[in-house]
């Protein structure tokens, strides 16, 4: 009988050893805003999804598409989304105004993605050229926010470019109809506003040429949820995971964006992660997906200080970027 209970208590333990925590703990449910809307740019997400990395950090994600940076901030903040995207300039301007409890933990691009799209024959093909000129963009906007720092740094007075209230989804067809003269865009948007062009070339000035320092978008959480050691960095790693493979493998992106996002174009969608790859990893940067440092994030500060975009001393790094959180 000793002999046949051992047999059976063997066989339990065994059970027992090959069972997964997994197998008793349910994903814990987490929500995620992408930048704005559902675009290639934003695609590594679903990419994340689709390749199990969220599932393997133990994460069920839900994924919205965003409305742009300040209002990811403020659904962040106020604790309707668990995550977000915001871009690094609109961020640390909106924190300086209003002390939200945000705090920034990796970031998507090493170099700005924000910029000013102009048709070919229009009337820009500089940065000198925008005065006087009428620019299509989203009241708020990332591109519309930075462009007095962008605008300082060209040597232009950026009272003399008129900005005309317009819905980002209608940007694209009023500059193929010239009823602006450009409009603000990311970098990456080039495929598609030639496709609604209609063959015409897009002349690009990106805001990054004249202020290299600037970090595009970066992934915002809470304060607490930032510096969760198990749910914080579980989707950080996850996410970036996505992020890296996706500028690894560009054209599985489309077809994955567009199983999730069925308006969306794959081949619009794979050549912006494409032109994105370039700012995500630049050439000379040894440093991981998604670092941020200290000693950055400090010349940021002070170059829209100087350019009045913040007041001096209104914002310190620590005050709104987790570097404890952040990818070493």
């Amino acid at each position: 009988m000793r002999k046949a209970f051992s047999v059976l208590l063997a066989a339990a333990l065994a059970v027992t050893a090959c069972a997964s925590p997994a197998e008793h703990t349910a994903p814990a449910k987490v929500s995620y805003l992408t930048s704005f809307g559902s675009f290639g740019r934003d695609a590594y997400v679903y990419v994340a999804k689709e390749k199990g990395f969220f599932e393997q950090a133990g994460l069920d994600v839900t994924i919205t598409p965003g409305t742009g940076s300040v209002d990811v901030l403020k659904l962040v903040a106020t604790g309707r989304a668990d995550f977000g995207i915001a871009d690094f300039t609109a961020t640390a301007i909106t924190l300086a105004k209003e002390k939200l409890p945000i705090s920034v933990m990796a970031a998507i691009q090493q170099r700005s993605l924000a910029a000013i799209v102009a048709l070919e024959g229009g009337g820009i093909s500089r940065p000198a050229d925008l005065e006087g000129k009428k620019i299509g963009d989203q009241p708020g906007s990332t591109n519309q926010v930075m462009f007095p720092v962008y605008a300082k740094a060209a040597g232009i007075d950026p009272a003399k470019v008129q900005f005309v209230p317009s819905a980002p989804p209608a940007l694209p067809q009023l500059l193929a109809a010239g009823q602006v003269d450009g409009i603000g865009q990311f970098v990456v948007g080039k495929p598609l506003i030639e496709a609604a062009a209609k063959g015409r070339k897009a002349v690009v000035l990106p805001y990054g040429d004249l202020v290299p320092d600037l970090y595009g978008n970066v992934l915002i959480a809470s304060k607490d949820g930032a510096n969760d050691p198990k749910q914080g960095q579980g989707f950080m790693t996850a996410l970036l995971k996505g992020l890296e493979y996706s500028i690894e493998h560009p054209d599985e992106v489309g077809p994955i964006l567009k199983k999730y996002q069925p308006t969306q174009d794959a081949g619009v969608a794979g050549a912006e992660v494409g032109l994105m790859a370039p700012y995500v990893k630049p050439s000379g940067y040894s440093g991981r997906v998604g670092g941020i440092t200290e000693e950055r994030v400090g010349k940021i500060l002070r170059t829209l200080t100087e350019a009045g975009a913040i007041p001096a001393g209104s914002l310190a790094p620590g005050d709104f970027v987790s570097f404890g959180a952040s990818p070493k």
